[in-house]
């Protein structure tokens, strides 16, 4: 449209409505603000932070899809030209429908970050945080591209031409799926996985996990990937099937605390009771001990030596490898230094 012809159909509206309309806006502005300055000054006497991060999160969205509420029902009443009507329906409905998108994306971003708030993964024993956290993530990227899709497929049909389009290609949209499908199947086979992770959870965020004989702990939870972080700081980036197709370890599934293993190979001879003695006492004098189990015992006997296995159990599973370390540095300290002898 010419500006002469915006002009021209402009010239036939009431200009006292649009002059109406616009205070109308304007008060509709102002309430918004006095509402949310009252709800604030409330929510910063409650203990929690939740509210406020949901006030600060829907006051943008809020404020301008309230005025363009207040608009569109003003300018039922405002007689414009077929042409100006026109663009402005469709305008209109576009910016209602992302501003309704923007609104729920900030919402499903501040609902996330109220539960992780409450969640510490921090602390030692954070399985139910962990639980908790794994699935708000893996939730809110699915809303996200739900949301997104939804604004996009909404902001489209508001425009005539792309309806009209739209039901002329109803009868090929079987085959078009068909074709889309199998490009993406990996795409799609990894999205439907990370949906079914979210309610299975066989892994979940800070996860002490053993994949492809790597050992590490699970970074970040993708919708399609998951980052391992491994003992050596290395990133290994893994499809999220595959956590739901082969088998792998997971050290944390169950609970946080955890039994390890040390080995050590002695001469026949040697006195086991002694050694028995100095493996528990350094166990029991470790700080990442959790007060569980501390044993020693004969697991194998060969030619003219012996195996023992020192069964030790840590607070968490992050340092259950540290506790067998020390552990074994001290009983291989006392042997060496009590009786060398016995060293097979």
């Amino acid at each position: 449209m010419q500006p002469s012809q915006f002009h021209i159909a402009l010239g036939h509206a009431d200009w006292r409505a649009l002059a109406g309309l616009a205070i109308g806006v304007a008060v509709a502005l102002v309430v918004h603000f006095l509402v949310f300055h009252l709800i604030r000054r409330l929510s910063g006497r409650t203990k929690t932070s939740g509210d406020d991060l949901l006030l600060q999160a829907i006051y943008q969205p809020s404020r301008w899809l309230l005025a363009l509420l207040v608009l569109m029902a003003g300018m039922e009443g405002v007689s414009l030209g077929p042409q100006v009507a026109r663009w402005w329906a469709i305008g209109s409905a576009m910016a209602l429908a992302a501003l309704a998108g923007w609104l729920a994306l900030r919402v499903a971003a501040a609902v996330q970050r109220v539960i992780e708030l409450h969640s510490d993964i921090t602390v030692e024993d954070n399985l139910a945080a962990r639980r908790r956290t794994t699935r708000v993530r893996i939730l809110h990227r699915i809303a996200q591209v739900g949301i997104l899709f939804l604004t996009i497929a909404f902001m489209l049909l508001a425009i005539p031409g792309v309806r009209a389009i739209g039901v002329t290609l109803v009868a090929s949209a079987g085959l078009a799926a068909l074709a889309v499908g199998a490009a993406a199947q990996p795409a799609l086979k990894n999205l439907i996985s990370g949906m079914q992770m979210a309610f299975t959870e066989p892994i979940r965020l800070d996860d002490i996990v053993v994949v492809e004989g790597e050992w590490g702990r699970i970074e970040d939870i993708r919708l399609t990937y998951v980052v391992m972080r491994l003992w050596d700081d290395r990133r290994m980036v893994v499809p999220v099937s595959y956590f739901l197709e082969r088998p792998f370890q997971n050290w944390t599934r169950e609970r946080a605390d955890l039994l390890g293993t040390v080995l050590f190979h002695v001469h026949a001879s040697a006195d086991i009771e002694r050694i028995r003695k100095a493996f528990v006492e350094a166990v029991q004098t470790n700080r990442h001990w959790d007060g569980r189990v501390a044993l020693l015992q004969v697991t194998e006997q060969r030619p003219g030596a012996l195996e023992l296995r020192g069964l030790l159990s840590a607070r968490y599973a992050g340092v259950v490898f540290d506790l067998r370390c020390e552990v074994r540095e001290a009983v291989v300290a006392f042997i060496r230094r009590e009786m060398p002898d016995a060293f097979a």
